[in-house]
């Protein structure tokens, strides 16, 4: 079997360990492994990864000592062309060009709807995986990357922490998450602040200032509040200003947008054992005849769930967390 790999949208500290356990396992079992540059925008314009000597096929050498590497060997892409007929069609043609049997996208939400799209007009085998920092996905407990970005986050509030103590302050902390607030929720449960703001949640100005009110009551000189990008408030910029409308926020504050810093970094331990998990179960599934399907981590077993249902919504944050910051921050 030909199998063909890319990586698409953002990327994810992970991808090049899910790349390593791909083509190991393919391998070891006889297939023949390509790398596809530039997510789908490098398979319309046939670009495959190539090493030094010129083979195109990766072997057990082109992914040595990935496991520890982030971002993508690969590199990805954004492509509004193949989200058009004629890219889909033209990304079939070169599929069939090249004789590959089977892809393996690794992406979030985007990639995968552009894998179901594609299915519709190529007839090889698709599996995708979920390699995105957002934890987004249905059909996964975590997504490849978003530990590491979690990890990535608190390092950085950690180090907030000690200036908002400094100078009594509060520190507004933005992290990514336009749909889901899964980095948001862990990255302050685990720094310990005190506030946070997520996309499933409507946010409320004025019980935030009462409950700065209070904090500040019992002594709390710093407070620190992590805010998904995706907030209906509008990120932490907004946020803050609509806080400093009030007139009575109790404490002087910052804005600290960590942006795509998130994306990158040596991919934790979990987040490369999943990478490979989860990379070694998709070349199994395509040899068991599965396609149109994402593996995902559920209740930590390698799952198979159909691309229109992980597509078709979002994972939400866990509201028993919620009341566990609560708790915490009360």
């Amino acid at each position: 079997m030909r199998i063909g790999i890319l990586c698409s949208g953002g990327d994810a500290p992970g991808m090049n360990p899910c790349l390593r356990a791909i083509v190991r396992a393919a391998v070891s079992i006889g297939d023949e492994a390509l790398g596809i540059m530039h997510g789908y925008e490098g398979l319309m314009n046939e670009e495959f990864y190539t090493q030094p000597d010129g083979t195109v096929f990766m072997g057990l050498r082109s992914v040595s000592g990935l496991s520890n590497i982030g971002g993508t060997i690969l590199h990805s892409s954004r492509s509004q062309r193949f989200t058009t007929e004629e890219g889909l069609k033209c990304a079939a043609n070169v599929l069939q060009k090249y004789h590959i049997d089977a892809l393996i996208p690794i992406g979030g939400n985007g990639t995968l709807t552009g894998a179901l799209e594609l299915s519709k007009v190529w007839n090889g085998q698709i599996i995708g995986l979920p390699g995105t920092i957002d934890n987004d996905l249905l059909g996964t407990d975590y997504t490849i990357g978003f530990e590491t970005a979690v990890h990535t986050a608190v390092e950085a509030v950690d180090k907030l922490h000690d200036t908002a103590g400094s100078h009594d302050m509060m520190f507004f902390v933005e992290v990514m998450g336009r749909h889901c607030g899964d980095v948001a929720l862990h990255a302050a449960i685990a720094s310990g602040s005190e506030i946070v703001c997520v996309p499933e949640i409507p946010t409320d100005p004025e019980n935030i200032i009462k409950h700065l009110y209070n904090i500040k009551k019992r002594g709390k000189t710093s407070v620190l509040a992590i805010v998904a990008e995706g907030d209906d408030s509008g990120g932490a910029t907004n946020l803050r200003q609509k806080l400093i409308a009030t007139g009575e926020c109790p404490y002087d504050s910052r804005v600290v947008i960590l942006g795509h810093i998130q994306r990158g970094g040596i991919p934790v331990p979990f987040d490369r054992i999943l990478a490979t998990t989860l990379g070694v179960r998709a070349v199994d599934a395509l040899h068991e005849g599965e396609t149109g399907k994402m593996v995902g981590l559920i209740n930590n077993k390698a799952t198979l769930s159909p691309l229109e249902e992980v597509i078709c919504g979002h994972r939400c944050v866990d509201t028993n967390m919620i009341k566990l910051l609560q708790i915490m921050a009360n």
